[in-house]
């Protein structure tokens, strides 16, 4: 069974989120007082107490930055929770977030969307994935919520 990594927001990024986010608006920190928030810069869940900001997001648009893509109408931004402060990263190879029911929305290496598949539990994560990438045009996975379609994480071609 190949292995699958979780790509977390990147450490150049999570600084730029952490003054301004992608919809240009001041980072605005807070104190947790539930905890659970799900991290997008450690892909943990929050704990209370935790500082944590909620920032306007496009992770299509930063791809396609690094990339050279065009995503066009696919950019998108969208909320994301991360720490208000610099954290470790993720502390395992686990995918995380998949207890509930997901998305995994493929893209070409041009940007665009190639189609999606509902994961309805964490045991269909490995086969989701698998699916995704033996089509030789997907570049990228995208695990989102389906509750509100937030980006959870990237998954890359192993």
């Amino acid at each position: 069974m190949t292995t699958y990594t979780a790509r977390p927001v990147p450490a150049d990024t999570l600084k730029e989120l952490r003054t301004a986010d992608d919809a240009g608006r001041p980072t605005a920190p807070f104190t947790d007082p539930e905890g659970g928030a799900p991290l997008r810069c450690c892909l943990n869940r929050s704990r209370p107490g935790e500082r944590i900001a909620l920032v306007a997001y496009a992770p299509l648009r930063r791809w396609a930055e690094r990339t050279g893509a065009d995503p066009g109408a696919y950019d998108e931004q969208g909320p994301v929770f991360i720490h208000a402060e610099d954290c470790p990263g993720p502390s395992g190879d686990a995918l995380p977030f998949t207890g509930s029911h997901r998305v995994l929305r493929r893209y070409s290496a041009d940007g665009r969307i190639l189609g999606g598949r509902l994961v309805e539990s964490a045991d269909g994560f490995e086969p989701g994935l698998a699916e995704a990438f033996a089509d030789p045009r997907v570049a990228l996975v995208h695990v989102r919520a389906v509750e509100y379609g937030c980006f959870l994480y990237e998954v890359h071609r192993p």
